[in-house]
């Protein structure tokens, strides 16, 4: 399973709007993504109370990982978003 390794840039870190922005678009990739944080059991991405309850912030790292033929592209989108600056 591919998975990757993302620095939170968000100043709020994953919290109400940019978690909601991130949860709809890993809503939205074509494969099932898992968030994790710190060695934790992954969560779905997709949830949001999974990923508000990371309690990411900024500069923390995260692992996303999917599976499947979309999985790189997937992880591609989810990661640019993460590393942004603002959501």
């Amino acid at each position: 399973m591919p998975e990757r390794r993302v620095t939170v840039a968000f100043a709020e870190g994953l919290h109400a709007r940019p978690a909601a922005l991130f949860v709809k678009l890993a809503g939205s990739q074509p494969v099932p993504v898992t968030i994790a944080k710190d060695g934790a059991a992954a969560q779905p991405a997709s949830s949001i109370l999974s990923v508000m309850a990371l309690g990411a912030k900024q500069g923390d790292e995260v692992v996303l990982a999917a599976e499947g033929a979309e999985a790189g592209a997937a992880l591609d989108a989810l990661e640019a978003f993460l590393t942004t600056s603002e959501p």
